[in-house]
């Protein structure tokens, strides 16, 4: 990573963003003596000692602490762990044990999950374009929900159902509205690649096609706005919308449907100062709107669902790097770690801005406003631009960057082979390995030669 240096400051690291940088770290972070930071009772320069760099950290109480956050906010729901965020086996595990559901996307995320005993029943199945494989993964492990996507899907779905079951079904509805923070996350709006148009009829036509299946069961309806949606407002009218259907539902086809799904987006701060919604608020007003929606359409309340991912999982990491090179280039100052865009591409892709910190030494009396870049073969590879380091911050530094538990590892690539990092879970002061290392002997062994 780099530092880009446009101007020097007299103040040292822990004064210029004095009381609430801690606000987006896990909440077991503590400072340590020598400049060091500790999670859940680790010093953070241990873990980069004994696991190497880069590595992620993942504070497995801060995990449990928002799934139980989830279920007191929204007591008689289904939440579900969107997995796409992060998983692994341990993951998996920890949700399991906090009556999670879990929403997967893939034959290879569902296979993982019950490897790891998640009860197949709580697992709902997404995914714009399910391979025949995905489908048929979900038939045989028994998955409860599939989110039918598009109308071809029906009566692929329905063919492989075998004789005398039936499997339960939802219809992803576009609701037609725009949320979220970056055109790239919005995906309740028209003309994109996710979900069926109420506007259009596509919906409403899905919706039919489904009910002349046997094999299927429609139990409900699916809506998912967009990721990094920092208001209730898009929630309260996704239920009117998503209740107006079933309404029409009811009246056309004589069915009442006993479950809606809202899906998630909720967003979490990166930096001191960015907004993220109070969960239990989110809650109480997302009922309150469903019951009071569901009252003027004489319709009964359905079972809500949630699919919370980055809320869950994203504060609850820290990714650690170390410096590698500081070269200042005329107004700018870049400091080079040892990942970036392989470990984490969301900068490129999103233009999301994180609050690198150096540890593992005390903070000089001198800032600069820098520029942190991974080692990459691309100029867009840029970890956090325009940020406050110390003047003095060199090769060996350790830069911790929270809010990385979400949308890291998941998205991490092969990109100039140098293998992806290891997750580190950390728990009442003791650190286990949890996702080892990705080595050249791996790499090396899928590539089958000539």
């Amino acid at each position: 990573m780099t530092l880009s240096i446009t101007h020097a400051r007299t103040e040292p690291q822990d004064d210029q963003d004095d009381v609430d940088w801690l606000s987006v770290w896990p909440v077991s972070t503590r400072p340590a003596p020598h400049g060091d930071l500790t999670v859940a009772g680790v010093a953070l320069t241990e873990i980069a000692e004994r696991f190497g760099t880069p590595a992620y950290v993942l504070d497995e109480g801060e995990v449990r602490r928002r799934c139980q956050e989830y279920r007191r906010a929204f007591p008689d729901a289904d939440v579900l762990y969107a997995a796409k965020a992060f998983l692994c086996r341990a993951m998996a595990s920890w949700v399991e044990e906090e009556c999670l559901g879990l929403d997967v996307c893939s034959a290879g995320e569902l296979e993982l999950a019950v490897i790891a005993g998640f009860p197949p029943e709580r697992i709902v199945l997404h995914g714009n374009a399910k391979s025949p494989q995905d489908l048929a993964a979900a038939l045989r492990l028994g998955v409860g929900r599939i989110v039918v996507d598009s109308a071809g899907e029906i009566a692929r779905l329905a063919a492989n159902v075998p004789a005398g079951a039936r499997q339960q079904v939802m219809v992803r509805v576009v609701p037609g509205l725009a949320a979220g923070s970056h055109a790239a996350l919005r995906t309740g709006t028209e003309d994109q690649k996710f979900g069926l148009s109420i506007t259009d009829g596509s919906a409403q036509h899905a919706v039919a096609r489904i009910l002349e299946q046997p094999r299927l069961e429609l139990v409900g309806l699916h809506c998912h706005l967009g990721s990094q949606i920092t208001t209730v407002k898009p929630y309260l009218l996704a239920v009117r919308r998503m209740v107006g259907l079933m309404a029409r539902i009811r009246d056309q086809h004589g069915v009442t449907l006993p479950q809606l799904d809202l899906g998630g987006g909720h967003a979490v701060a990166y930096r001191p100062g960015e907004d993220a919604p109070d969960i239990a608020a989110l809650g109480a007003r997302i009922r309150a709107e469903l019951a009071a929606s569901c009252l003027t359409a004489s319709l009964p309340e359905p079972r809500l669902a949630i699919e919370p991912g980055r809320a869950i999982v994203g504060p609850a990491g820290v990714a650690l790097y170390r410096v590698l090179a500081v070269k200042h280039t005329g107004r700018h100052t870049f400091v080079a770690v040892d990942g970036g865009m392989s470990d984490n591409p969301r900068p490129a892709l999103y233009g999301v801005r994180y609050a690198p910190r150096l540890i593992g030494r005390p903070a000089t009396t001198t800032t600069l406003t820098a520029t942190v870049v991974g080692r990459h073969c691309e100029a867009g590879d840029v970890i956090a631009a325009d940020v406050q380091l110390p003047g003095d911050t060199r090769p060996g530094d350790l830069i911790a960057v929270p809010v990385a538990g979400a949308y890291h590892l998941s998205m991490a690539s092969g990109y100039n082979l140098v293998g992806r990092p290891p997750v580190v879970a950390v728990l009442d002061g003791r650190a286990r390995l949890l996702v080892r290392r990705e080595s050249l002997a791996d790499i090396r062994n899928r590539d089958v030669g000539l």
